[in-house]
């Protein structure tokens, strides 16, 4: 995980700070300061969360918050495909992997 940040945590901090709205110093403020409360709350019941969904989420409601048409919601819309996409393909390479481990060692 600390390889993926340090390879690509560059494109996803351009890309939500530069690309989807420009961010000011206090937007920033307010995105982070909303996401880390949201989440400690979901971690204090246990909820378990993704980080860059939550920052993601924060700084388009930001973005909303400056004017609805400051957000560039093309990169709104790649960004939601790619969440949606992620997890069943993350699965079927799962399910994959683990088929061709059990052809070659069983």
């Amino acid at each position: 995980m600390a390889a993926g940040t340090a390879a690509g945590g560059w494109r996803i901090i351009k890309t939500l700070g530069h690309k989807m709205v420009k961010l000011h110093p206090i937007n920033g403020f307010a995105a982070e300061t909303s996401s880390a409360a949201v989440i400690i709350a979901a971690s204090t019941v246990g909820i378990p969360v993704s980080t860059t969904h939550n920052i993601s989420a924060a700084i388009m409601g930001v973005g909303v918050a400056k004017h609805p048409n400051a957000i560039k919601w093309t990169i709104v819309e790649r960004m939601v495909w790619a969440w949606l996409l992620t997890i069943p393909i993350a699965g079927a390479i799962a399910y994959l992997l683990v088929h061709l481990v059990d052809a070659v060692f069983a």
